[in-house]
């Protein structure tokens, strides 16, 4: 089924659970579409934990490679009612992250209330490439908030696909393995879409939430956000590097084999060197 502008297009089934497994060696793009990728582990923090005390010293603990800083603040409002006239309105501004950035924007680190971040924009090469310095900056974050344990590790990779239009046509089958469906015979056709799904691996326990959007034509191609979350819930102590980064490998795999079943053969050579 093709999509037109605007779009026409059907989701076939959901077949992740369905497909083999493929090699991580086969997942080598010469020109990954990665918007963000993301490494976060969530910690227990200590009783008291006040973020905005440390500003100080995390800036001196990150500043001299990652010298831009700025905060991240979460705004809330708050209304109690008030039988004497309007209600009572509060509004409660709160830090939820110190952020350092390199020089040129396309990395940062990240303080949270509730653990470390690591993010890493585009251009992105492997995840292989950052381990080191994920592991050097955790290690910073450590001596820095004295966290308790490790309650969580996240894995967050946003892609951006364009596939190229025909004629002012996407035919969905030849670029996605699953696709949009609208119900038959309902003189509908699609001006856009947004699919979301969840699924826990079996066997490890991960998490995945897997998001699938498109956006306007730009041109001659459709741009379509590729959002892949996967999580590991399981508590690890804060000393133990080991353990922490065989989880972000395991949740690596995970994210890799979504992506490769999820596009054809034909998408994913759009991003690989066959010259």
């Amino acid at each position: 089924m093709t999509f037109d502008a605007p779009l026409n297009g059907v989701f076939k089934d959901q077949i992740l659970d369905k497909m083999p497994s493929m090699s991580e060696n086969n997942l080598r793009l010469s020109s990954p579409p990665i918007v963000e990728a993301v490494v976060d582990i969530d910690c227990d923090m200590p009783v008291n934990f006040n973020l905005l005390t440390l500003e100080a010293e995390a800036r001196s603990a990150f500043g001299d490679r990652y010298p831009i800083f700025q905060t991240q603040v979460v705004e809330q409002h708050q209304f109690e009612p008030n039988t004497d006239g309007p209600a009572k309105h509060r509004r409660i501004r709160q830090i939820q992250a110190f952020q350092f950035r390199q020089v040129d924007k396309n990395q940062l680190v990240q303080v949270r209330t509730q653990g470390f971040s690591f993010n890493r924009l585009a251009p992105y090469s492997n995840l292989d490439d950052y381990v080191m310095e994920i592991e050097r900056t955790w290690s910073l974050f450590v001596d820095l908030t004295a966290p308790i344990q490790v309650k969580g590790i996240r894995l967050r990779y946003i892609n951006r696909l364009n596939l190229p239009l025909r004629g002012g046509a996407l035919e969905t089958t030849d670029f996605l393995r699953i696709s949009p469906q609208l119900p038959e015979q309902s003189n509908l056709e699609f001006s856009g879409f947004l699919h979301q799904h969840s699924a826990v691996e079996k066997g490890t326990g991960n998490q995945a939430n897997i998001v699938l959007a498109s956006q306007q034509i730009e041109g001659s191609a459709l741009p379509m956000i590729f959002d892949i979350g996967v999580y590991h819930a399981e508590y690890g102590k804060i000393e133990n590097w080991g353990w922490i980064v065989e989880q972000i490998m395991s949740l690596r795999s995970l994210k890799n084999r979504i992506f490769e079943n999820t596009l054809t053969e034909s998408c994913l050579n759009l991003y690989r060197n066959l010259g």
